[in-house]
């Protein structure tokens, strides 16, 4: 099998309302969708995503400009592709927009190396599990009342969520503190609840919250400082008994291996985008089992659940909906799991018409 065309295309994908964080205001997620066609009709399928379109057409462009590593190969000689595609980067950096386009093209390879095995990817990768813990993350913005946190938070313990994350970040930490009140008090001591912080706070502050919201049992403290602030981090996990979470920022493993040394967070979050593809996802998950550490994937539900399934370290996947529009196929919520899907590849396609209705002209 070869690889014998890369095609792109750009997209716009509306939310059903505007998501507020402590750092974003997002309306849409504009994403470019990656195909790699071969010699045998088989299509392998990915996409890598900006907030709001943000220089979308320069991460076509990157893309493109990495094309030459992959068409006229052989998918299955991933490793090669990858190690390849890091060595010509290096004039222009291995963070940011680079890796970006390594990943958009590493995973696209390994959905054909599922489709073409005819087995879902966690299986080739080694399976674990067929089902994993998701949160909702799709919800319980900055921007809402407490009323409509509470409602929402009831909300996805009717879809089948037994675990779900609030934002931080208001002026006041007592309105903070209030919020996460409310929706402990509507879903229960059972439900696990997450807190993100969104880098809002210096680490004074970070502690400070923290130990305000210890009454309120959260699973973790996501991003509680600025992401490059390591010994921010450090230093609000040594004072914290809460977990700290973090990591969505870093790029490749050796980001990753960085906030290990620092001793930075307790849970690791490698997001698929930034840790460049499912290959670099799968060393950054042994780096983090060498260290005793779980990890918890970032956004990228549907490729994510690969590293889920295969990697007995991971605890959850981030469940969004943002890009479930784009997809013939939905995921499936029971009990607070995904079930892992038994397709081949990623277990995921793009619908046609979605596509077309969501592209940028």
């Amino acid at each position: 099998m070869k690889i014998t065309n890369l095609r792109t295309v750009q997209v716009e994908v509306p939310l059903e309302k505007p998501l507020i964080t402590a750092i974003h205001e997002t309306r849409s997620v504009g994403c470019v969708l990656v195909y790699l066609e071969t010699d045998t009709g088989l299509t392998g399928e990915n996409y890598i995503f900006t907030l709001n379109t943000s220089r979308l057409s320069v991460f076509d462009d990157m893309i493109k400009s990495l094309a030459h590593h992959v068409v006229g190969q052989d998918p299955h000689y991933v490793e090669r592709m990858w190690d390849g595609m890091w060595r010509e980067i290096n004039p222009i950096g291995h963070e940011g927009i680079t890796i970006g386009a390594m990943s958009a093209l590493d995973t696209a390879c390994w959905d054909l190396i599922g489709k073409a095995a005819g087995q879902p990817v966690y299986k080739l990768f080694g399976a674990y599990r067929d089902s994993v813990k998701a949160y909702a993350s799709s919800g319980l913005w900055l921007s809402q009342t407490i009323d409509e946190l509470v409602e929402e938070a009831r909300g996805f313990m009717a879809q089948g969520f037994r675990s779900m994350k609030i934002r931080l970040g208001k002026p006041r930490m007592e309105e903070d503190v209030a919020r996460v009140a409310a929706v402990r008090e509507a879903i229960g001591p059972d439900i696990e609840l997450l807190a993100d912080g969104n880098q809002a706070f210096a680490p004074h502050q970070a502690i400070r919250l923290g130990r305000m919201l210890e009454p309120f049992n959260l699973g973790w403290f996501e991003e509680p400082v600025a992401s490059y602030d390591h010994a921010g981090h450090a230093a609000v996990a040594a004072a914290l008994d809460v977990p700290i979470a973090s990591g969505e920022t870093e790029y490749t493993r050796h980001g990753i291996r960085a906030m290990i040394d620092a001793k930075a967070a307790d849970i690791l979050m490698p997001d698929l985008q930034r840790i460049g593809g499912l290959t670099e996802f799968r060393r950054t998950a042994s780096l983090a089992a060498a260290h005793n550490m779980p990890i918890s994937t970032h956004i990228f539900t549907e490729q994510s659940l690969s590293i889920a399934g295969s990697a007995p370290n991971c605890i959850s996947v981030e469940h969004v909906s943002w890009f479930s529009p784009l997809y013939r196929e939905k995921m499936e919520i029971k009990d607070g799991l995904i079930a892992i899907p038994q397709r081949p590849g990623l277990g995921f396609s793009f619908d046609v018409d979605a596509v077309d209705r969501f592209r940028v002209r």
